[in-house]
């Protein structure tokens, strides 16, 4: 997990887009929602970020498994 978010501890966003230029594995959601693939894809991170605030609130840290149980864009 470390390995994908080295030197983005201060990284400034300002769209989606810019993410995804970032971190090629990232799934764009609606509304600010993004889902990094860790470790192969066997772990998921759901975030949402306020792009305007520049701040990153971790919704979902779990299992490929776990992660299909839920509704990444409601929780």
């Amino acid at each position: 997990m470390a390995d994908t978010f080295a030197g983005r501890v201060h990284v400034e966003w300002d769209a989606t887009a810019e993410v995804k230029r970032d971190i090629r594995s990232a799934s764009i959601l609606k509304d600010g929602r993004v889902v990094f693939n860790i470790a192969g894809n066997k772990y998921r991170i759901v975030v949402w970020i306020n792009f305007p605030c520049r701040v990153v609130y971790i919704r979902f840290i779990g299992t490929h498994r776990q992660y299909d149980a839920i509704d990444a864009q409601t929780i």
